[in-house]
């Protein structure tokens, strides 16, 4: 599940020597430096596998999402630890590691202010919002839908036990259909 990155992916090959200047990522304690984390969420991941609940880490890999109305959690993500995961570049944020710590601080005092609307300014826009305030990349044009197929080709799963905790529900009911669907 895990491969070689290719250039353009979120840590390009050029990054090289900033990636080992990063703190690794630690599984065990959740701490994700500089990383994109997703978890599924019961019931909607297991019709839509893709679509679940993001968060957006601190240069020392403390977690932040947007949890509920008027609520950033911070180390405790809303439906458990993350399944999944993307590394990104400090150095393609405005000012580096200051720029991208700024930025989610920023992207998570904005939320703290806001009511959580489950289809138009949830999790995800907390996580756009931080990439804006950073431009990532030299983008301002970051969004939920770009974010969710952001996540597809480049994310990579913590563990086999994730991969299964996000896609073996969705089986299961496939699995259920066809079985009705063969009776009936």
């Amino acid at each position: 599940m895990s491969g070689d990155r290719s250039p353009g992916s979120p840590l390009d090959l050029n990054d090289t020597e900033q990636a080992v200047l990063m703190d690794p990522i630690d599984f065990e304690r959740n701490r994700y430096p500089y990383c994109i984390v997703w978890t599924p969420i019961p019931v909607l991941s297991w019709i839509f596998p893709f679509l679940g609940h993001m968060g957006i880490c601190m240069s020392n890999g403390v977690i932040r999402d947007f949890a509920g109305p008027y609520f950033v959690s911070e180390d405790l993500m809303a439906f458990g630890n993350p399944t999944k995961y993307v590394q990104l570049s400090p150095q393609k944020a405005n000012n580096g590691q200051a720029g991208w710590d700024a930025a989610v601080t920023q992207a998570s005092e904005i939320y703290r202010k806001r009511m959580h609307i489950i289809f138009y300014d949830n999790c995800h826009s907390h996580v756009a919002t931080a990439l804006n305030i950073m431009s990532y990349g030299g983008s301002k044009n970051w969004n939920m839908v770009k974010l969710v197929f952001y996540m597809i080709p480049y994310s990579k799963y913590v563990s086999f036990s994730a991969f299964l905790k996000t896609w073996l529900p969705f089986f299961i009911i496939i699995a259920l259909i066809c079985g009705l669907a063969a009776i009936i």
